[in-house]
């Protein structure tokens, strides 16, 4: 989408879906301005009766080597500053997305692993919905954070403080062989 005309009180002018209920916000290599201008135009004109919803508060996405991108989180940010409201998080680490999925697939949470390489999203929504953990440590997450969570007094968090950690997703595949 494209700013409709070259100065702010055009871009306030670009046409609306008038049935819009939500703004949704997911990953999206092609965020913009003219996206964010138009997901404010929507939560303004919607007020409350207008959900702002994102996927996830992924603040980076680590690639190998040390590299990293930024995460679905900055954009959840963005729009948020813009709307002065806060995002309803509908992914990671709220237990929505699993709530959903343990309904239509009768899952039993004591018999349920989460296995993830982020303390903030994975680990704390395994133990939101009270499941059994697995950390691997090939993420953005270190045994030296787990530690430091695991000796606070700060029961927020020891939330984080995942059951099990491995250093590669591939032990897990060998202890499952067996």
């Amino acid at each position: 989408a494209a700013l409709p005309g070259p100065a702010p009180a055009d871009w306030v002018q670009a046409p609306l879906d008038r049935d819009v209920r939500a703004v949704l916000v997911g990953f999206d290599e092609h965020f913009s301005y003219a996206k964010l201008c138009q997901a404010l135009q929507y939560l303004m004109r919607g007020g409350p009766d207008c959900l702002l919803v994102g996927t996830n508060r992924d603040h980076r996405l680590p690639l190998e080597g040390g590299a990293a991108i930024p995460g679905t989180g900055c954009l959840v940010k963005a729009v948020e500053t813009a709307a002065q409201r806060e995002a309803i998080i509908v992914g990671k680490p709220n237990r929505f997305m699993f709530d959903c999925v343990a309904r239509e697939f009768e899952l039993d949470p004591s018999r349920t692993i989460m296995v993830g390489d982020r303390l903030d999203t994975d680990i704390l929504m395994g133990n939101n919905c009270n499941l059994t953990t697995l950390l691997t440590l090939t993420g953005v997450t270190t045994l030296d954070e787990v530690r430091g969570h695991q000796e606070s007094d700060c029961p927020a968090r020891n939330r984080l403080v995942p059951d099990f950690y491995v250093d590669s997703i591939a032990d897990l595949l060998e202890v499952l062989g067996e």
